[in-house]
């Protein structure tokens, strides 16, 4: 029975993803701030290393799989969302790699987002101070700036680029490393947005060329494939699960 570790498994994607790989066979130690396996809370380094623990040793220190999707909305404040969507996965992918590594056919998936492309976020000081693992920097730039939907963009776009950028030396470990990038989904951060007056008339207005905002168990399924063998040869990939979005804001760059 294959062991994944799930962050943020309590709710939204990460509920539907452990319901998912349940369904396939896995053990899955889930991460959260409640109602889960391992109690931790990302937002600090003392958490996530706290959670890294846990996970070792329920795991004895072996993982077939591990799917980051913790992570925080533009209605969050600023440091939050740096601190829980890049630090608190990066922490996670570096603490776990070698319980990885000693895995059957291991395989991680990280939960980005079409937001990555957006906003012009490689322009953002705070994406170089979190690709440089300066946490305290990247949170000054970021509460400088003021605006929690550049911090939320800039920490998509920057976990997108870690991830990618693992993928040389994650092969010659034997694991395969993946990104799959949602657009707006029915989840509680979705509704938040929906809930914030920054957001609302926005969020409302940006909808998939499909019609709909997605469910968690669409992406879930997406995320249930690439940790199966069924996907053993996709590595370094980001996958738009998006209704169409990224195709419909940028048809002529991929």
């Amino acid at each position: 029975m294959p062991i994944t570790a799930v962050s943020g498994s309590a709710s939204g994607i990460g509920a539907a993803v452990c319901q998912a790989l349940r369904a396939a066979g896995h053990r899955v130690i889930g991460i959260d701030r409640a109602d889960a396996e391992v109690i931790a809370d990302l937002s600090s380094a003392t958490g996530r290393q706290a959670a890294i623990s846990a996970v070792l040793e329920q795991s004895a220190g072996v993982l077939d799989g591990l799917v980051c999707c913790a992570g925080v909305g533009s209605s969050a404040v600023s440091d939050t969302i740096i601190s829980v969507n890049y630090f608190g996965v990066t922490e996670l992918l570096d603490g776990l790699a070698d319980a990885l590594a000693k895995g059957k056919q291991p395989a991680a998936t990280v939960i980005g987002s079409i937001a990555a492309t957006h906003t012009k976020p490689d322009q953002q000081a705070m994406v170089e101070a979190m690709l440089a693992g300066n946490e305290a920097l990247a949170l000054e730039h970021a509460n400088s700036l003021g605006l929690s939907h550049v911090a939320y963009a800039s920490s998509k776009y920057a976990v997108t680029c870690n991830a990618r950028g693992k993928a040389v030396a994650w092969a010659r470990q034997g694991i395969r490393l993946n990104v799959v990038a949602p657009g707006a989904v029915e989840t509680p951060l979705h509704q938040a947005s929906l809930n914030d007056p920054r957001f609302a008339k926005a969020v409302r207005e940006f909808v998939a060329p499909l019609g709909r905002a997605g469910h968690p168990q669409e992406i879930a399924q997406a995320v249930a494939f690439l940790q199966s063998e069924q996907a053993s040869f996709v590595h370094g990939s980001v996958m738009f699960v998006d209704g169409g979005m990224d195709a419909m804001v940028r048809p002529t760059r991929f």
